[in-house]
């Protein structure tokens, strides 16, 4: 029994240097919600047809005042990128583009930005 401080206090080490490591390393579990398209938006994003580093948002203003959106890029080894930004009066539809460089992995993840 005189070994069972001794086995808490191991426990505990590499639970604290296992958090250490994952939060260092960017691994660390997180609670974020995905992307919501802005209020009075309708979009739909993708890549495009024949190139997996450009991506878009297509959106349509179906509110009531002038809106301005544009497409933000997550691109994996290279930086995040954003689009163009594109004004839409109510009732107007327009199309933001971005690209990632060459030389990450593509496209991870597509959102519209206000």
């Amino acid at each position: 029994m005189r070994n069972l401080p001794l086995t808490m206090l191991r426990s505990t080490a590499v639970a604290g240097l296992t958090a250490a490591l994952a939060a260092s390393t960017g691994l660390a579990a997180t609670a974020a919600a995905p992307a919501a398209t802005p209020p009075g938006l309708s979009c739909e994003t993708g890549k495009h047809a024949i190139d997996d580093y450009t991506g878009y948002a297509l959106c349509r203003n179906n509110g009531g005042a002038t809106q301005t959106f544009w497409v933000h890029l997550v691109c994996g080894w290279s930086p995040d990128v954003d689009g163009e930004h594109v004004t839409l009066n109510p009732g107007q539809s327009g199309q933001s583009t971005a690209h990632c460089a060459g030389l990450g992995t593509g496209i991870g993840e597509i959102t519209v930005q206000p």
